[in-house]
């Protein structure tokens, strides 16, 4: 449907892509991932005409529509069908009921018609721009961190609504979760190049990991062969009798297509600075309450103890106050009652949005890690920078330079600058490419401290946090438990935000009827994964006793089938847990 070839684009500093090529077929929905700066945001400009390439051409269908999301907010309009009617086009700009169609088809309510759009939250704005996006009637969605600033119940919705759209996606996140659950391939930006493949973002990175250790095997055996080739030359070329042969070989050394060295993007790898303590409680809320006014108050009667190790998750609609309770209880602003008390070996380091609008935009990376501890000296401060990846002249950068996960590293390393026992994170997954994500994840876990953080990442509560503190529009609630244990005891309340269908409720059977059931699915999962697990058996066998390329086959074969062995583990483990 939409062909992209030998696309060539650069800026003065950076070269984004060479001879890029790449086709997306009806139905097709991708995720594009790669490090920030590689290219992802520019790529995007170039399908939408917003940007020329270089040099390349970008094919696709007559009057094939393309459209994208914005993730800013722009309203004119006194009234929401009013917004939404500015994007019929000029022979429907009296047919209103379009506009409505589709906005009761996105959740809204007649009485929400006319609303002013800007009362809105934040996820039912991003439906606005999606209902007046789906308006133009798109034959492909662009998607870029679609996510930021959206709650974790506006994610679901956008994840089912995404499901069942009929046409093509492309879509950059973050969230690892929600790409893999909505996209059929994955599509990398590498070495200025793309590289695609049916699948998930894992499959996607073992794949990628495989052809660089089998190029690297090519790369040693292509040496070798060299060096053995220029040996017999040196040897032979002065030799009468062999001189001829000599120099057919220099023919085949001169036709040989050398292999590059292939370049790899610096990786970003820290632990947090871990301050000693003794304390058994880092820090102690009572009774805390607050709101911007007496009479509008965001939450009430918080109570809680944080013990040392422990991680505590603040999750909820957006506009609820998340946000502003961890910035109450780190001091950045006043409770209306309750107290907040620190050990007094606490120290804490807060990551949030605010104070990333606070890095001073005419200082350099290194002047932002001065200036929390200018008791380093300039090895360790540079060695800080090259952590969050700002090595040689790049630690001299401008704040006012970096994009906004360049700015968001700059706040890691001057967390990293101190050694705190406590860490305040305000949804430190935003900006950050899914490497980085996986490195501050590891981080955290890491930590021998404690943390609060408010986060959106479903896959990042999972992995870190042990109890919650649940914000709902009855106020916030404290939860002794963790992320899965909150959904299959409480669970959201999706009736109001998410278009999904609620589970149907299990019909009760007795413990003989179970049996039987469940012995009927272990039977169908032997069957359909006995023949894998032969093929993988004799794979394993016979892959040592293999060179080049025929190697380098079955193991992308081997490493296929294990993944559709996990992916029927998975299926079956479902239908036996819904028994």
């Amino acid at each position: 449907m939409i062909e992209l070839i030998n696309i060539s684009k650069s800026y003065p500093t950076n070269d984004l892509y060479s001879d890029l090529n790449l086709r997306l077929n009806a139905g097709d929905k991708v995720g594009l991932v790669g490090r920030n700066g590689t290219g992802k945001s520019t790529l995007f400009k170039l399908i939408l005409g917003e940007e020329p390439q270089d040099s390349g051409d970008i094919n696709f269908p007559k009057g094939y529509k393309i459209g994208a999301l914005k993730q800013y907010f722009n309203f004119t309009e006194k009234t929401l069908v009013d917004e939404t009617a500015l994007a019929l086009s000029e022979e429907d700009k009296y047919n209103i009921y379009k506009a409505e169609k589709i906005l009761f088809g996105l959740g809204f309510t007649e009485e929400d018609l006319t609303k002013d759009p800007k009362s809105f939250s934040g996820g039912y704005q991003i439906r606005i721009n999606l209902a007046k996006l789906l308006l133009t009637e798109p034959n492909m969605l662009l998607l870029d961190e679609p996510t930021n600033y959206l709650d974790i119940l506006s994610i679901r919705w956008l994840k089912a609504f995404l499901k069942s759209f009929q046409g093509e996606v492309i879509l950059i996140t973050h969230d690892r979760e929600f790409m893999d659950s909505v996209c059929t391939h994955t599509l990398g930006i590498i070495r200025r190049s793309a590289f695609m493949i049916q699948g998930g973002t894992r499959k996607f990175y073992e794949q990628l990991m495989a052809n660089e250790e089998h190029h690297e095997k090519q790369k040693i055996a292509q040496e070798k062969k060299i060096k053995d080739l220029e040996e017999f030359i040196a040897k032979n070329k002065a030799r009468a009798a062999t001189a001829t042969l000599a120099q057919s070989k220099v023919k085949i050394l001169e036709k040989m297509e050398i292999l590059e060295d292939l370049d790899f993007a610096s990786n970003l790898d820290f632990d947090f600075n871990y301050k000693e303590t003794a304390a058994k409680f880092l820090v102690e809320v009572k009774d805390l309450s607050f709101g911007y006014e007496k009479d509008k108050i965001l939450f009430e009667n918080i109570t809680f103890a944080l013990s040392k190790g422990e991680t505590v998750g603040i999750i909820g609609k957006n506009g609820k106050g998340k946000s502003t309770l961890l910035n109450t209880i780190a001091g950045e602003l006043q409770q209306l009652t309750g107290t907040v008390d620190f050990h007094p070996s606490c120290t804490f380091g807060h990551f949030g949005q605010t104070n990333i609008s606070h890095l001073n935009q005419d200082n350099t990376v290194m002047d932002e890690i001065y200036s929390v501890n200018n008791k380093l000296g300039e090895p360790v401060v540079r060695a800080i920078c090259g952590l969050m990846m700002f090595s040689g002249d790049n630690a001299k950068k401008k704040i006012s330079l970096l994009s906004g996960g360049e700015k968001s590293r700059v706040m890691l390393g001057k967390i990293i600058a101190q050694d705190v026992n406590l860490l305040f994170l305000d949804e430190p997954t935003n900006h950050l490419d899914i490497d980085s994500i996986d490195a501050l994840t590891n981080a955290i876990k890491a930590f021998p401290g404690s943390c609060i953080i408010v986060t959106h990442s479903e896959e990042l509560l999972r992995a870190t946090c042990d109890r919650l503190i649940v914000f709902t529009n009855n106020g916030a609630d404290y939860f002794n438990g963790t992320y899965d244990e909150f959904l299959e005891k409480i669970g959201w309340d999706e009736g109001e935000d998410v278009e999904e269908k609620k589970k149907p409720t299990k019909p009760k059977r007795n413990k003989k009827e179970i049996r039987k059931l469940r012995s009927i699915i272990v039977a169908e999962k032997s069957k359909a994964t006995s023949p894998i697990k032969k093929e993988i058996e004799s794979l394993e066998a016979i892959i040592p006793t293999l060179n080049g390329n025929d190697k380098a086959k079955k193991e992308s074969e081997l490493l296929d089938l294990q993944i559709k062995l996990e992916e029927l583990n998975d299926e079956y483990q479902k239908k036996l847990d819904e028994v």
